[in-house]
């Protein structure tokens, strides 16, 4: 899943020329919290809510609003902008982009292009829609969660199963993380699975895997063993 294929692009920009007050009324205006900052065409900074909150909050108790409000627009975002900001290329994964934001604890990050021009940005919000995507939430059903061993054809023996009951895989994923060594931890989301075979399904599955959890979306019914 390519970062393209996920960000937003129409993006909002501001210019180095804006004030503070014109780069406040931007992220009002679109409900972000993220500016890409452009000079000629060329991405040249960013700038956040956070960033100008912190550079108008310095002044704000020692100034009156009418002498306040003037400051902010005469203070330009490139005074206060981060240069050289972190970017991502549009031909990069979504996992390496949310790998990027979590390693420098930022928020979004702008898309360049192979020419490095401005295509685009992705946000934690977009990780949070790959995310709903690739788990198949949207489509409730069961999901089942179950330790099992590292090794050739242990995941399918699991998705065999389920499907002998007449349910339909929506996503499969696996992680290592907190698996003992030699296991890993596989998360199975089914639908169209007739309720009353739920008890056969899970004895059934807990024969050939330690089964950790089981939660049914439509019936707001979850068990951890």
């Amino acid at each position: 899943m390519l970062v393209k294929n996920w960000m937003s692009k129409d993006v909002i920009t501001a210019d180095v020329t804006d004030s503070m007050q014109d780069a406040m009324g931007l992220l009002k205006q679109h409900n972000i919290k993220m500016l890409p900052v452009m000079k000629k065409g060329n991405l040249v900074g960013i700038v956040t809510d956070r960033d100008l909150k912190r550079a108008s909050a310095s002044d704000a108790t020692t100034l009156e609003i009418h002498e306040l409000l003037y400051l902010l627009s005469k203070i330009k975002v490139e005074e206060i902008m981060t240069k050289n900001p972190i970017t991502v290329f549009d031909d990069f994964t979504i996992e390496e982009a949310a790998e990027i934001l979590l390693k420098n604890k930022i928020s979004g990050l702008p898309v360049i292009d192979s020419e490095k021009q401005l295509v685009g940005v992705i946000t934690q919000t977009d990780i949070f829609r790959v995310l709903i995507s690739l788990t198949g939430v949207g489509k409730k059903g069961v999901q089942f969660a179950f330790l099992l061993e590292d090794q050739s054809g242990s995941i399918k023996t699991a998705a065999d199963i389920i499907r002998k009951h007449g349910g339909r895989m929506v996503s499969i994923l696996t992680s290592y993380e907190r698996a003992p060594q030699g296991y890993r931890n596989v998360y199975i989301r089914m639908t169209d699975i007739d309720r009353t075979a739920l008890e056969k399904l899970k004895a059934e599955l807990n024969q050939s895997a330690k089964l950790l959890y089981m939660v049914d979306h439509h019936q707001n019914k979850r068990e951890i063993y």
